[in-house]
């Protein structure tokens, strides 16, 4: 099954940069039901259908996962390639603070929505990534808030992040709404219960899920998710903020990736680590 969803995910990865709300930008406020779209990281673009892979992909899909696979995880090894350049790679968020500050820690916060194919296709990455960050990195998720079935499934991580099914399941529930599509996400909205239903087989108590979906502590904690997604300025996800202070741009996932870690370690020599 994660062969599979490996293929689908980099097949449409060289046609898709990030998700935007319905209007094609990354309006945290938005009331309605919105559409992610592909467009160039960091641009506006008009929303836009979920792109399938095309017919005869599925070569350049296999080549693409299979170098996906052999790259090492630069957090792994000191940043390469030149100085990230402000305006270029990344941008300074001003009075820019950590979603989650800890004492000690750099942050490093990926702002997704499991209904974004974008998201889901940097996930590969991104999990190996996160996986290798030093002991002083802090890497938190943070779900997008840009409407409908984006908020429901914004509730549904901080949900199972209380019940502590988050982590199993984060990378199931993209492949169960983009690979299997056993959940419809921007296909056609799914309910509390729908998505209650999906965490059932990962141990859940479905009803307990969906009272936790819509508790209070679930509502405060998406409500600071929106909020800093709105100070962080995003144009769409996924989005990766170091420390609160830069929003990395780059010109592609791994690039991203490489930016994030030359603003670690421009975070780490600012600590006088």
């Amino acid at each position: 099954m994660k062969t599979r969803f490996a293929l689908m995910l980099m097949a449409v990865l060289p046609i898709l940069a990030a998700c935007k709300a319905q209007d094609g930008t990354a309006n945290t406020t938005a009331p309605t039901e919105a559409a992610p779209s592909a467009a160039p990281a960091s641009e506006t673009a008009a929303p836009a259908e979920q792109a399938p892979a095309a017919t005869g992909e599925t070569a350049a899909a296999e080549t693409a996962a299979a170098e996906v696979a052999a790259t090492p995880s630069p957090a792994a090894s000191s940043p390469t390639g030149p100085e990230p350049v402000a305006g270029t790679d990344y941008e300074v968020i001003e009075n820019g603070q950590p979603f989650q500050p800890a004492t000690g820690k750099i942050e490093v916060a990926e702002i997704f929505g499991y209904v974004c194919p974008a998201c889901a296709a940097f996930q590969p990455l991104i999990g190996p990534w996160k996986a290798g960050l030093p002991s002083d990195v802090n890497f938190v998720y943070v779900p997008a808030m840009f409407g409908g079935t984006w908020d429901e499934y914004a509730r549904a991580f901080y949900a199972a992040q209380s019940l502590g099914l988050q982590d199993k399941t984060h990378e199931a529930l993209y492949s169960a709404i983009h690979a299997e599509q056993t959940l419809k996400g921007e296909r056609g909205r799914d309910s509390a219960a729908d998505i209650a239903a999906f965490y059932a087989k990962h141990g859940a108590d479905a009803q307990q899920f969906t009272a936790a979906m819509g508790s209070f502590a679930v509502n405060a904690k998406t409500n600071a998710a929106k909020q800093f997604a709105q100070r962080s300025k995003i144009s769409g996800t996924p989005s990766v903020i170091v420390n609160g202070k830069y929003l990395v741009k780059g010109k592609s996932f791994p690039d991203m990736l490489r930016i994030a870690d030359h603003l670690i370690a421009r975070e780490r020599a600012a600590k006088g680590n």
